[in-house]
């Protein structure tokens, strides 16, 4: 039964690998370019559609690279790990910090933009 854990836990890195980088460039869209933009008069969303909101594209965003354990959960079934889009936690908070360090300002409220740090 372990040896089954161990497999069924390592089934797809692949998947679970880009699982968790889109959940990390999901991150960098909040930071720095995702906005939802409201009319105060008309209580309008000014920019409802893609063609408006701003995400990250392929060329927007570094190279990444995912390393985990695999190491199986003791207290679930079959071991499975839920990754899904656990890399949006830390990434957001880890661009403020990185802004923080290199300009001395920091800016508490997203998306990150040239207008917040002069």
């Amino acid at each position: 039964m372990a040896r089954l854990i161990r497999l069924r836990n390592r089934g797809n890195p692949k998947t679970a690998a880009s699982q968790l980088r889109g959940g990390i460039i999901m991150g960098i869209g909040m930071a720095l370019t995702e906005e939802t933009l409201f009319d105060e008069r008309r209580g309008r969303i000014m920019n409802p559609s893609l063609a408006e909101y701003h995400v990250p594209v392929n060329m927007d965003v570094p190279h990444i690279e995912i390393v985990y354990t695999g190491i199986p959960d003791e207290h679930t079934p079959l071991g499975a790990r839920g990754i899904g889009e656990i890399g949006i936690t830390g990434a957001a908070a880890a661009v403020a910090n990185a802004v923080f360090n290199a300009t001395g300002k920091r800016i508490r409220d997203l998306p990150i933009t040239l207008d917040k740090l002069l």
